[in-house]
């Protein structure tokens, strides 16, 4: 094999391991997005609880200023039956007394039955909100391990990324080019073996001169389909 192919072999090895990298650097942030993801149907069901409990106190609220507001009626009606001396008059207030009072009833058992209600409410969403904080736990480790793996591929890129332009460095000019625009062309495989008389990388049948050149290794040996650079296995 020549020195020359050699050397790219150990460039590509270097070139296709940071391709690689760049592609996982490039999912992590779907993988955050997928992280932060799982806390959405926690959130909402938080959200729906709180609204239900919101919704569930200003009820008891405008039934307690109903009932405020009935017993005040009621005492304002019996003063009046107290200062009035018509038979027929008292007897309406004391209807109407009779009305409210029986009003005042109706919403404090409604006001009962929503304060359990509200008992119910707060226990949903403190529930919801447990849960809540369990999932962010988890999402907030997951998030930190994808930063942490973040930082390392960056670290592995830098380090990769030197020694690669030291060998690139060492690749003669009259080279280097038609290697890198074969690693833009061929997806990253600038060179490939010849197996059993075919191209490694396209699979097509090489014709027999280009066959005994790659098995010479004494001269820089390319696919007549694809036009990869090859080397005898």
């Amino acid at each position: 094999m020549l020195e020359d192919v050699r050397a790219l072999l150990v460039l590509q090895d270097r070139d296709r391991r940071l391709l690689s990298l760049a592609k996982d650097l490039e999912k992590l942030p779907q993988d955050e997005a997928r992280a932060q993801g799982k806390l959405a149907a926690d959130l909402r069901a938080v959200q729906a609880a709180h609204d239900a409990l919101v919704e569930g106190e200003l009820q008891l609220k405008r039934i307690e200023l109903d009932v405020g507001a009935r017993k005040t009626t009621v005492q304002r009606l019996k003063v009046q039956q107290f200062e009035t001396r018509k038979n027929d008059e008292y007897q309406a207030l004391g209807n109407e007394v009779i009305r409210y009072e029986k009003e005042v009833d109706e919403l404090e058992t409604k006001e009962l039955e929503l304060m359990e209600k509200i008992d119910q409410f707060r226990a949903t969403h403190k529930e919801a909100e447990a849960k809540r904080a369990k999932t962010q736990t988890l999402v907030d480790e997951d998030i930190a391990s994808i930063r942490q793996r973040s930082e390392r591929i960056k670290q592995d890129q830098a380090e990769l990324s030197a020694e690669r332009d030291q060998l690139a460095a060492a690749i003669p000019d009259s080279i280097l080019p038609l290697y890198l625009r074969l690693m833009k062309t061929k997806d990253g495989l600038a060179i490939a073996p010849m197996h059993e008389g075919k191209c490694g990388g396209c699979h097509i049948k090489l014709i027999a001169s280009t066959i005994v050149a790659v098995q010479s290794g004494k001269e820089l040996a390319r696919c007549e389909n694809c036009g990869r650079i090859l080397y005898a296995e």
